[in-house]
Formats: structure tokens, sequence, C-alpha cells
């Protein structure tokens, strides 16, 4: 068992800065290969201080020093602001989450770093933008991008994630549920800080045919153990799976193994169950007013209400400290049967208006957060690295810009810290929210294309001159609303008032240092390959490229008789060899037309088979 931290908490001694220097050197690169290797000097110099601070850390432990806290991120998908009834939905039907909202503290104002998934996930755990991390495309303006099955890119070698700075320190870390920073060997969590992983590196989207396109796997670490929908059980027509409650039972279970070791442990618990398709387990089915999506929200509040629990049946919930949120706003696009609720907030996921961003958030640390507190802090996902270092007394790299804030004196004291909110929109920074004032740089909800065919992002909620198909840029003359008393972004303030031009001017002095001193990470989300979605059954693809790496896969038909594992995707991924495959399965199909043509009708070849044998 962990002895209680107090508040404040300690261990504020240690520092795991990078290498000194960087960020100017990050700025005057223009060159990517340049930058990388620059970075890479930074990047050692980093982990090598974390390992420095092991031993220090556990000389402290080892004569008595209070344990530092464990942490247990709860980020939820697609759920809104406007979801539990803490933040005023009308049926109350998530009591568990109201009760930690009642025992801890809300925030009111706290963002996603994206609108849309992948990137706010990317920026949670590097606390950086999603346009300084790299989760961001440039192949057109302002768009969404994410990591489907086929992407190429996904989180860097030169990103440094919370987990690695956690394991570093002596944590335990794990996580449940979703991953999304990339499907490639050299993306896999385990090679970013983790200890464990049980989940799947996309959303359960399906079924598919296994040809076209594979259906989602599911991991175990580093083993593939099955497919959403084949080997884990998703009935579209009912809404019926059981993932939210194994979910829950790979939380309890690495929590009950961390405590009977003594070891101090990170959870990240990144269920999907509230992104469409929305599920729930029999038991759960049926029983909301809010339909299938509210059926979903129930057994979570369920899952969290029953962590909580565990936490104090072990005697540890004083010395853990829990954060509850969700990737972005609800999809209204799905709504109201597959999509959830923004309560007073404008549009959805995938826009830069207040109900694609702002989030609920709840933190509880029993005996160190007041019960019952209301927090107006801005708050974003980004802040979750910064402040869960600070609870273990590390300081965030200082070799390049992280920008997540330490929210522990807004928690533990009610201090607000003076900071901006920046809602980006892929590589665009399409509005800034200044205390209660959002300026809106650009606007645009979805495309007329999209729009003519059923796509509303905002459905109900047209603002005429806010809610543009287009993109409409008012760099000129931003938009600015008032989000105390308008928070509907419905009633822009006249361009001519005397509180619109005193604002601004204080707006545009934060945008114009934001962009100074911004320098775009190389984008991740440009290209897409099916050739990289392995292990499965295709035909041989050769590279368009001379640039490019052939992706080996397996004959159509085939049928794999041991799953590759991520960690023999690389020692197969080699561009000669996928080339000979390639030219081998060429060999056979034109035999195949031999055949077929009669030229050879007496001989008989035998039945040839493709067994990808496993590499360790």
């Amino acid at each position: 068992m962990h002895t209680a931290i107090l508040s404040p908490p300690p261990f504020r001694l240690y520092h795991v800065p990078g290498e000194g220097g960087g960020r100017e050197r990050e700025r005057e690169g223009s060159d990517h290969v340049t930058r990388s290797r620059e970075v890479l000097p930074a990047r050692m110099a980093a982990v090598a201080m974390a390992r420095a601070v092991l031993v220090p850390l556990w000389l402290c432990w080892a004569v008595g020093c209070a344990a530092p806290p464990n942490v247990v991120l709860l980020l939820m998908d697609d759920m809104g602001w406007g979801d539990l009834g803490a933040f005023g939905e009308p049926s109350k039907e998530t009591p568990n989450l109201d009760q930690m909202a009642a025992e801890g503290m809300l925030f009111l104002d706290f963002y996603a770093a994206s609108p849309l998934c992948s990137p706010s996930r990317a920026a949670l755990l590097t606390g950086r933008l999603p346009v300084r991390n790299g989760f961001y495309t440039t192949n057109a303006h302002a768009r969404n991008a994410y990591t489907p099955q086929d992407i190429v890119g996904g989180i860097q070698d030169s990103e440094i994630l919370l987990p690695e700075l956690l394991k570093k320190a002596g944590y335990t870390n794990k996580i449940v549920g979703k991953w999304h920073l990339g499907h490639r060997p050299q993306f896999h969590p385990l090679k970013h800080g983790f200890d464990e992983w049980f989940g799947s590196p996309n959303c359960h989207f399906g079924p598919y045919d296994n040809r076209a396109l594979p259906n989602i796997p599911v991991y175990r670490d580093w083993e593939m153990i099955g497919r959403y929908y084949e080997d884990f059980k998703i009935d579209l027509k009912t809404g019926e799976a059981n993932l939210t409650q194994i979910y829950l039972q790979e939380a309890l279970d690495f929590i009950s193994k961390q405590q009977a070791s003594q070891q101090p442990f990170f959870l990240y618990w990144a269920i999907d169950a509230t992104h469409a398709p929305v599920y729930a387990s029999k038991h759960f089915l049926g029983t909301s007013q809010r339909g299938r999506y509210g059926d979903a929200v129930r057994e979570i509040d369920d899952s969290v209400g029953k962590i909580l629990k565990h936490l104090q049946k072990l005697g540890i919930s004083e010395n853990t400290f829990v954060f509850f949120t969700s990737d972005n706003g609800a999809a209204l696009i799905s709504a109201p049967k597959q999509g959830g609720s923004n309560g007073p907030f404008l549009c959805g996921k995938q826009t830069t208006f207040e109900g694609g961003m702002r989030e609920p958030a709840i933190a509880w640390w029993p005996g160190h957060i007041p019960a019952g507190g209301v927090s107006r802090q801005l708050g974003s996902v980004m802040d979750l690295f910064t402040t869960s270092l600070s609870l273990v007394g590390l300081q965030a790299p200082s070799d390049r810009q992280i920008d997540g804030v330490d929210l522990l004196p807004a928690i533990l004291r009610g201090e607000l810290i003076d900071r901006p909110i920046f809602y980006y929109r892929g590589n665009e920074m399409m509005a800034v929210r200044v205390g209660l004032y959002k300026a809106h740089y650009w606007t645009w909800s979805n495309s007329w294309e999209e729009y003519s065919k059923g796509i509303d992002f905002c459905p109900g909620q047209n603002v005429s001159g806010v809610t543009t198909h287009w993109q409409e840029e008012h760099s000129t003359l931003p938009l600015l609303f008032h989000l105390g008393r308008d928070p509907g972004e419905k009633y822009p303030l006249s361009f001519a008032s005397d509180e619109y031009q005193g604002v601004m001017r204080r707006i545009s002095a934060v945008v114009q240092q934001h962009k100074e001193t911004m320098v775009p990470g190389v984008p991740q989300l440009n290209v897409c390959d099916k050739a990289v979605m392995l292990p499965w059954c295709n035909v041989c693809r050769c590279c368009r490229s001379s640039n490019a790496v052939c992706q080996h896969t397996v004959p159509l038909g085939c049928k794999v008789e041991q799953v590759l594992d991520w960690r023999s995707h690389t020692s197969l991924h080699t561009p000669a060899l996928s080339l000979g495959l390639c030219c081998l399965n060429i060999f056979f199909v034109s035999l195949d037309l031999w055949f077929l043509h009669g030229a050879i009708k007496q001989l008989k070849f035998p039945t040839v088979r493709f067994k990808i044998e496993k590499w360790t």
C-alpha cells in the first residue's frame, strides 16, 4: 500500500530537461532531415537525465519519503460536454461520475487539442499541439485527419511521450483501449513507454471483408489476439458488445497487480463505446432514456464507479490522481441515436466551435482536492502531460515547446492561471480564446459538397455568417464572441464597439507571439497506402515510388498460419524482400494463366502455400 501523499506534492527537486537550445536550433532548421538529426541528441539527453532521476527517487522512497501518486487518465471517445448529469444532462443517468464530481473538482472550461480523435490523443501524451507533434495533414487547408488502417505515418520517435518519462521515474504504465497513434511497428505503444497494452490501434469500425479491408485487430502487448467482429463480437443491429466490461476488468486487474507489488502506476483507460457505432453490454442495453448512446454512457459511468471503488477498497485512493475527460466533442453527425450532447455549445466533432472541442472534465484525488470544487480554469488535454509530470516531481522536457501547463495550482489551491486556448483544425489556427473572449480567424463547418449529401456537423444550429460551408477567413476582422454571455457563439460583437477594439488588441498580441514561435512538425497524416495493413491477406503491391518502402503482404486467398506480430514486421519489411515476393507472386499468377490455356494439361503441380513465420 502506498503512503498517502500530502498536498502540495513533494519531489520538486528533479528535472528532466533535454539538450539546451533545442528550440533555437529547431527554429533555424527548415530542412526536416536536419531538424530530425538535431532532435536526436536532445532526446538522448532527456532520456539520460530521466535515468539519472531513478536513483535519487528510489533512495527517497526507501528512506520513507511519501510515495509518488498513481496516475489514472480516463479518456472517453466522442463524449460531449452535455452528456453527464453533473454538467446538466436532464436524465441524470450518470450517478457515479456525478459523485466523482461531488468528491472532486469539475472543470467547466476544459478543451481537446483538436476536434478529432488521433490529433487530440497525440497532444495529450506529448503535451504539444498536433501541429507541433506532426499529427496533422498538409494535403488541404484546415483539413481534419486521423489514423485509418492504411495511414503510413504515426507518432515519431523524436516525440517524448508521458509514459516514457514516467517509466524512467519508476512507474509501470498500461494503456487499455484505443491507441490511435499509428499502426506500423515503430508506432506500437510498447515502443513509446507503455509496459502493457490491451486494445486496438484504431476504433471499432467495420465489419470488413478481410479482402479490400481487414477487420481491426485487437492486441495484448505485442501479440494480436483477435479482431473486432470476429473474435470480439459487436452486433451492429442490437448494439450489443462486451468490450467495456473487458476493458473494465483489464483496468481492475492492473490496479490490483500494481498495488500488490507496491509499484506506482500510470493507467491510460481509453475506451471507445461512445464512438459510433456505439455499443453496450446486454445488461445495459435498453436501460437509458437516451437510447443506445445513453446505454453506452450508463455502462461507462458504472465502470468508472467500479474503478474508483476499487481504488478505495485497496486503500490507495488518497494516493491516486484520477482525471476524466474526452478526446473531442460529441459527433452530432451521428446524433441522436449514435451521438451525444454538447450542451449549449455550437456544433460538434470536426469543428472548432465550442461543441467540437469543449469537453466534460473531472479531477478526483481524495484528501487533496477539495470536494465539490468547480473550476473556471481554462484547461486542455495537453495539460494532463505537464500536470502528471508535476505530480511525480518532474518538469517537462526543455528542449521543445510544451503547450500543456501544470494545473496543480488550480486543482489544489484554486489559483487561476492566465493562458490562451488555441483551436486548430489541421494545419490552421482557426480561433483563440483569451479569458471569456473567443476570436475566430477562420470559420468553417463542412463543405457544401458534404452538406448536400446529408453530412452536417451542426444539425439544427445554422448561424448565418458563422457556421459557413466554405472556409471563410476573418484575419483582418476576427469574429469575436463573449462566451460568458453567449456560450452558443450566436452573437458576434460589433467591430466598432470599444469592447471589441480593446479585447482584440490583447488577443492580437497573443496570436502574434504564438505564430512567431510556431515551428510545425513533419506532417504524419499525409499518406495512406493499403500495403501497410498487416497482417492480412491481399494482392501483393509493389512500390509506386523509388522513395517509398515496399510493404510485404500475403497473396490473395492465402491463410496466415501464424499471425505476424508487430516485432516481426520490421524483420520482413525490406524493399528487396518485398520486391522479390511481388515478383514471385507475379510468377505464380502467370503460371495459373498457363494452366488455363491448357499448355501443360497433363502436368500436375503441387499446391504452393505461403507461411509467415513469427520472428522473435
